[in-house]
């Protein structure tokens, strides 16, 4: 038996033996295995908690419940894919093998895969195991071959360089060179000679013989242009030119020559508000914005997050001789944390721990020394004073909650974490909000009323949320002062203008206030509001009818409704004074698309068809 478990290891990793019910009998496995850091991967543990700590999904009970060998992929929360195979064996029990794949990329099963997959990958490492991701790379692969000018857009430390390099490698200017410039390091006053070369005497301190620009130098290759919203006015003309007619002349020469170059551009600002604002060409803006690739931050691709750092895990433990891993619970506070800096952040983070760990293996509390999680600021209460049941109250923040914990983390496991409740709890609370809204008995016409009832607690908690820290002394005090640009009136507009940029999806937040003959009267708004201070709003009775019901002391959204502003779905509430009055109300604006696009959002995150 001996013999016959050393053979089985030489292919597989590990192996465990279960009995019916999944409870380990046997667990054997090779010292590189993934399971050493697994607590329930001994003798009485059970199969199935050992897919919850390991992998992102549990298939175990599945699978014995149809009682026949299978082989499957597995997603492992530590970096690699898992190849299992399960075998039936005599009196009900079952072996259990495992193979790591450490490969970088997907497989084909993932069902993203397509000739452009399977032809073109970058040779280098380059990580890429979310949807998002996947996206990415499918556009990188249609652009590789051809002279398009690219933009890569994205936050800082999302690995805009990297994408840049591997167009650069699966193209067909791979044997070409790839030139790298950051525009935001170099001295304005050199940057117009780095860029296009100069000629001798071209200026004090030139070259005896002159010098090749960046241009010249990506002759038949990339010049990757990063942080290009740093180029200053002159140099963008002379970029301008070069786009449009693919030659350079360098400084203090009369002499154009023609370049073969591909451009990439790079910016983590946005370029069409820096052309509004007179800051950056705009017709350089639409010659860099031919083919836009837009890449996601890291919190919007957690479950690419344990294969990163699997990756730099194996980086830094061959750059420094180590032998570091990551217990489970730590791959899974990786996996909660914001990461601001991301990718550059995470990949830092893991080689100073690789570096500081004093212990072969980092848990929970080594993160947290190195990682600054931050609870959440301590704010006073908002108090509701109209009327609204408790316990709906209560069961609307729950579900906004479960909702967006789901939707970011695509995972029970981490949205149960992020929570802080059980798995369990976790697993039954989103069970009954999924059976809430997918019954089968219902019709299409009554499933979308549901769905758009989901939205619309979400956008009144967002009203009701708003009004509470709008302070009621500062809104009397501009009513009083409506015709004069008062303090309560910037501090007011300011306030309402960062609710509307950090929620991101709100169009207008406004206040209103009602004349005795009930004409709605705008107070003040964020800065982008079309509406001006003491204007009369005119607008249709579905609208009118729900600020009304705000002014009466009842949170509300509208219906999609339209006014000569455009199509929209608003939603109100009032704001109380100490005293129980109602001095006005806020009403928060979203446009009819972005109302389409979370109904559809929905019934793709709760697969409902409508």
């Amino acid at each position: 038996m001996d013999h016959f478990t050393s053979a089985l290891l030489s292919i597989y990793d590990q192996l465990i033996v279960t009995d019916k019910n999944g409870t380990i009998l046997k667990s054997t496995g090779t010292g590189n295995s993934l399971f050493h850091t697994i607590k329930y991967a001994n003798i009485g543990g059970s199969i199935k908690d050992v897919e919850q700590d390991l992998f992102s999904t549990s298939l175990a009970e599945e699978v014995m419940g149809k009682n026949e060998k299978k082989s499957f992929m597995q997603s492992s929360w530590q970096g690699p894919e898992v190849l299992v195979t399960a075998y039936p064996i005599e009196s009900g029990a079952w072996v259990w093998a495992y193979k790591e794949i450490k490969d970088s990329y997907p497989d084909t099963s993932l069902g993203q895969s397509g000739p452009l997959l399977e032809s073109k990958k970058p040779s280098f490492p380059f990580v890429i195991r979310s949807k998002p991701m996947l996206d990415v790379l499918h556009k990188m692969q249609m652009v590789c071959d051809v002279s398009a000018t690219v933009l890569l857009l994205g936050e800082s430390g999302v690995g805009k360089e990297i994408a840049a390099r591997a167009i650069h490698n699966m193209g067909n200017r791979s044997d070409g060179p790839f030139i790298p410039v950051n525009c935001g390091a170099i001295p304005e006053n050199l940057i117009e000679s780095e860029l296009f070369g100069y000629v001798e005497g071209a200026f004090t301190s030139a070259r005896k013989d002159g010098a090749k620009g960046k241009f010249t130098l990506a002759h038949k290759g990339i010049l990757f242009l990063d942080e290009v919203g740093e180029l200053p006015p002159n140099v963008q003309v002379k970029l301008l030119r070069v786009l449009q007619e693919r030659v350079v002349t360098p400084i203090g020469s009369t002499t154009s020559h023609p370049v073969d170059i591909q451009v990439i551009a790079a910016t983590n600002k946005s370029l069409e508000k820096m052309v509004k604002k007179g800051e950056f060409r705009e017709d350089l803006y639409y010659r860099l914005h031919v083919v836009p690739i837009h890449l996601p931050p890291l919190r919007n691709r957690v479950d690419e997050i344990p294969h990163l750092v699997q990756f730099f895990l194996q980086k830094y433990n061959t750059l420094y001789k180590r032998k570091v891993a990551f217990t489970p619970d730590a791959i899974d506070l990786l996996c909660i944390y914001q990461w601001p800096g991301n990718v550059r952040e995470l990949e830092n983070t893991v080689e100073r721990l690789v570096i500081t760990s004093g212990i072969p293996e980092v848990d929970v509390a080594l993160v947290k020394e190195v990682l600054p999680f931050k609870g959440p600021k301590p704010t006073s209460i908002p108090v509701i004073d109209f009327l609204m049941p408790l316990q709906e109250a209560v069961d609307l923040v729950e579900e906004q909650l479960i909702n967006m914990a789901m939707e970011q983390y695509k995972s029970l496991k981490l949205a149960a974490k992020v929570l802080e409740v059980s798995q369990p709890t976790m697993s039954r609370k989103y069970k009954k909000l999924r059976n809430k809204i997918e019954e089968a008995s219902f019709s299409p016409v009554n499933k979308r009323a549901i769905l758009e009832e989901q939205i619309n607690q979400r956008l009144r908690s967002v009203a009701v949320v708003t009004a509470a820290i709008i302070p009621a002394d500062e809104v009397i005090s501009l009513q009083k002062n409506m015709n004069r640009q008062t303090s309560h009136s910037q501090k007011l507009k300011q306030k309402l203008t960062l609710i509307q940029e950090k929620e991101g999806v709100i169009e207008w937040v406004f206040i209103f206030i009602m004349t005795e003959d009930g004409r709605l009267i705008h107070l003040v708004a964020d800065k982008g509001f079309v509406i001006e201070p003491g204007e009369e709003y005119i607008g249709p009775p579905e609208m009118v009818n729900v600020a009304y019901q705000a002014f009466n002391g009842k949170a509300g959204v509208t219906p999609i409704y339209e006014d000569r502003y455009g199509e929209w779905k608003t939603s109100f509430a009032p704001i109380i004074d100490d005293d129980g009055n109602i001095v006005a109300i806020v009403g928060c604006d979203y446009s009819k698309a972005y109302f389409n696009s979370e109904m559809q959002r929905l019934r793709k995150q709760l697969n409902i068809h409508v």
